[in-house]
């Protein structure tokens, strides 16, 4: 008689562990995305970390309470909180703004069976979802269910079929787009930032503009403190140098691609566009037949920053497609 005897790794057993004790760990897409978010708190937490071992003058200046110092501590902490908030920010998902219509249309018709006022609620719908978190079951006996509101948002003799989702099978409204990475449909889909593990959307584009504000202020006051130490330091030992001169290196690629990067949302914003909108215009089928000139949300430059910057970002704002007429008037100079 023979027998099989298996031995398990011991860095198996660990990583099993870890799994069961986090969910997220066991999802190879999300396991990376924690990687990189690790990753780029650690890199922050190395350049504060090299002023405070390194650096005498910020020390000193941090132990007489200058106010310049103090403040530059706290807007870092600031931005790791904000890149934290960001990243764990909801982007939209249409999935939650059905469940939203849902309860405000529930609410109205419970007002209309007592007669009494209900709140005030812009496009109410009823919708119910199953258990799976998917949008199988949609009632169509309400008196505005989702689809039909969805539809009335696009030209005239558009298809039901064309507008719905394959993956998540709901009818999605103008500017969504299903993220293959979140595994979900977002409002208002920008893109998908890998930096973040998030989809940027409806609901988180203006953290995310004000996140990358924020890093790119942080990486011109960081690079200042480095070039100071470097012109203090620049006789002292090589390797201190070589390590600041790279350092600068990389704060230098991270400004100018954060400058870019904050010019090309600011002028999306301007123009109520997003990244996806902007980039597959040819492939959107609602978008590819109007002039290139021609932004269809946009509803001037005012109120496209009023609506980005004060409009209350727990609000889901479903947006209509212009008619041919407004279309025309917008071709006018």
């Amino acid at each position: 008689m023979s027998f099989l005897v298996t031995s398990e790794d011991p860095s198996d057993r660990l990583s099993d562990r870890c799994c069961n004790l986090s969910p997220s760990l066991s999802d190879p897409a999300k396991r990376s995305t924690l990687c990189m978010q690790l990753m780029l708190v650690m890199l922050h937490l190395v350049y504060i970390g090299f002023l405070l071992i390194f650096d005498s003058e910020f020390m000193d200046s941090l132990k007489r309470h200058h106010w310049y110092t103090i403040i530059y501590l706290l807007f870092f902490m600031a931005t790791i909180a904000q890149y934290l908030f960001t990243s764990g920010s909801s982007p939209g998902y249409v999935l939650d703004a059905m469940r939203e219509f849902s309860r405000a249309e529930a609410l109205l018709r419970t007002s209309e069976a007592s007669k009494r006022p209900a709140p005030s609620k812009n496009d109410s719908v009823i919708v119910t979802l199953d258990g799976n978190q998917r949008g199988e079951n949609i009632l169509g006996n309400n008196r505005m269910n989702w689809t039909k509101m969805v539809m009335d948002m696009y030209p005239n003799g558009t298809s039901v079929r064309t507008c719905t989702c394959s993956f998540c099978n709901v009818v999605q409204p103008p500017r969504t787009k299903h993220c293959h990475d979140c595994e979900k449909c977002i409002l208002q889909f920008d893109h998908h930032c890998v930096w973040l593990g998030t989809c940027i959307g409806q609901r988180n584009h203006r953290r995310f503009w004000w996140y990358i504000f924020e890093e790119f202020v942080l990486c011109i006051w960081t690079g200042i403190w480095y070039m100071q130490y470097l012109n203090d330091h620049i006789k002292e030992s090589w390797w201190n140098v070589v390590f600041v001169i790279i350092m600068l290196a990389i704060l230098a690629v991270s400004m100018m691609f954060l400058f870019l990067l904050l010019i090309f949302h600011s002028y999306l914003i301007m123009t109520n566009q997003t990244t996806y909108e902007l980039v597959r215009r040819r492939r959107i089928p609602y978008l590819r037949s109007l002039p290139e000139r021609v932004y269809p949300f946009s509803k001037g430059v005012c109120r496209n920053l009023y609506n980005f910057c004060c409009v209350t970002s727990s609000k889901y704002r479903l947006e209509a497609l212009p008619s041919s007429h407004a279309v025309d008037h917008m071709l006018i100079p």
